[in-house]
């Protein structure tokens, strides 16, 4: 690859049909923890491998790190390869051009904050000497608003100030790919939220390329360029988080992702450029074309709406009209800002949210309106 190609992908990763596997006890089969994941990172971008716990992201991000071998296939780093299981290639985790942020974060608690960041610089792939060394790790504490800390052992750090700290040492590892497993899974709610903005902040001010594993759904869709939805061991999905919340593939996607109300599909046929789905609630206009069709009709899969998507009305004695369905008010939570209802149509039950001032209470009789543009039919 010539210099200028190799520029240009400096900082990408290509991961292509990784599998790993597990040997079980003589006389079963091996299971798969990841079968057949692929999916590239751009440079400076920042991905994230989103799904619940045994779903393989963990697995897959260490067998990029190189703290995993691979049972079979090929990751790129930087245009070079790293792995390959065809040319039994496999360069060391520590000549990889990457840093990692574990859940645990790492920080040795004999060091100060100063030599926890410094670390690196010192023994790393790209190590300085002198007083250098000093000056560039002050500066990324600087950044991250650690400087005035230097020299304060590194367990006098709150959690958050921990994790910036392991951060930083990461990014003075001049890493090409900055590798992070669940990094806020040990925070409280109010702090997490705080430190992933800021995460993302100091991400895209170094323009470093992210991997990120995550199971926490906000997370995942406030942070990334790019998600990844794994299940068992398989890609379900992959997208912005904008396609992901408002066209998933799969009925798992949807529910995964926020709150989805997924509502069993009895027959289903085209009408132009949407679906008519006939469900027991009644036939629901579907606008939103979650996967390329080429049928006419079909039977099975599920209407998908969203909470927000849905409209509760009180009906009175003026009864629904033809856009609604006849329901029961189940449940209402008030939080404030909204109300948040639990509806039972023809015995499925709808999530929905309604303004705070709509005085639904359990048991009022309601119209329900699905928003056709924002409704969509999934296959499966």
């Amino acid at each position: 690859m010539s210099s200028a190609a190799t520029d240009a992908a400096k900082g990408s990763v290509t991961v292509s049909n990784l599998r790993k596997t597990y040997d079980r006890s003589p006389g079963k089969d091996s299971a798969y923890a990841v079968d057949g994941v692929s999916f590239e990172i751009p440079r400076g971008s920042f991905l994230t491998l989103l799904g619940p716990s045994g779903c393989g992201k963990t697995t897959t991000l260490r067998c990029v790190a190189g703290l995993e071998q691979a049972s079979s296939g090929r990751i790129t780093m930087g245009g070079q390869v790293v792995f390959d299981s065809a040319t039994k290639k496999a360069v060391r985790t520590e000549d990889r051009p990457i840093a990692m942020v574990p859940q645990s974060y790492g920080i040795w608690p004999h060091m100060t904050v100063l030599d926890n960041a410094s670390f690196p610089l010192r023994h790393g792939r790209n190590r300085q000497r002198g007083k250098d060394v000093r000056k560039r790790a002050l500066e990324v504490l600087e950044q991250v608003g650690l400087a005035p800390m230097a020299d304060r052992w590194a367990t006098q750090l709150s959690g958050g100030q921990q994790q910036r700290l392991a951060f930083a040492r990461a990014l003075l590892g001049d890493p090409e790919v900055l590798l992070l497993d669940e990094p806020l899974s040990n925070l409280d709610a109010k702090l997490r939220e705080r430190l992933r903005h800021e995460l993302r902040e100091f991400q895209q001010e170094f323009g470093v390329t992210a991997l990120y594993v995550t199971h926490d759904q906000a997370e995942a869709l406030a942070m990334s360029d790019i998600v990844v939805v794994m299940n068992h061991g398989v890609i379900e999905q992959i997208g912005t988080p904008a396609e992901i919340y408002d066209f998933p593939r799969t009925s798992y996607v949807a529910d995964f992702i926020g709150s989805a109300n997924l509502v069993p599909v009895l027959e289903a046929s085209r009408s132009g450029d949407v679906v008519v789905a006939g469900t027991p609630v009644g036939r629901v206009t579907c606008g939103r074309r979650t996967q390329a069709t080429t049928w006419e009709r079909r039977e099975g899969g599920f209407v998908c709406v969203r909470p927000e998507n849905i409209e509760v009305r009180p009906v009175g004695n003026g009864g629904v009209t033809e856009s609604e369905f006849p329901a029961t008010v189940e449940s209402a939570e008030f939080l404030g800002d909204r109300m948040e209802v639990v509806v039972a149509a023809a015995d499925v039950r709808l999530k929905a949210v309604a303004r705070a001032g709509a005085g639904l209470r359990p048991g009022d009789a309601v119209g329900v309106r699905f928003d056709p543009a924002t409704t969509g039919y999934l296959t499966s």
